[in-house]
């Protein structure tokens, strides 16, 4: 079982990373800073965002933002259960999930599933803690 230290530091590790990716000066999440924490190039944002290119060019779009909102969430939960803002990033890109045609999360919430991603986030949840 975690202890409340663990959890505090993983807690205060994904606040930091979600804090990292703001436009500075502004409310809102920079594509520049995500893409590089995601390890891929702005073009390569569009792509897991499943958005148009063209689309990064105005960060304040609300389009781009929830889309960008939407993918922080999964990583941010994908992180509490890992315990580890890399970890989550790195299977949040990678990692095919069985129940889902073996696509990765990444796939799924450039589709529009990330409602489904956070529901296999919480079943594996309830799996690792029943």
């Amino acid at each position: 079982m975690m202890d409340t230290v663990s959890i505090d530091h993983g807690a205060a590790a994904i606040s930091g990373f979600v804090e990292s990716l703001q436009e500075p000066r502004t409310p809102y999440i920079s594509p520049k800073r995500f893409s590089k924490a995601l390890g891929v190039q702005v073009a390569g944002l569009a792509n897991l965002a499943g958005v148009h290119r063209n689309t990064l060019r105005n960060p304040a779009s609300e389009r781009l933002q929830d889309k960008l909102r939407e993918m922080v969430r999964v990583i941010s939960a994908a992180a509490t259960l890992t315990g580890d803002v890399s970890k989550a990033i790195y299977w949040y890109r990678n990692e095919p999930i069985a129940d889902y045609d073996h696509r990765t999360a990444a796939e799924l919430v450039a589709e529009g599933h990330a409602d489904a991603v956070m529901a296999h986030l919480r079943d594996l949840e309830n799996g690792a803690s029943g």
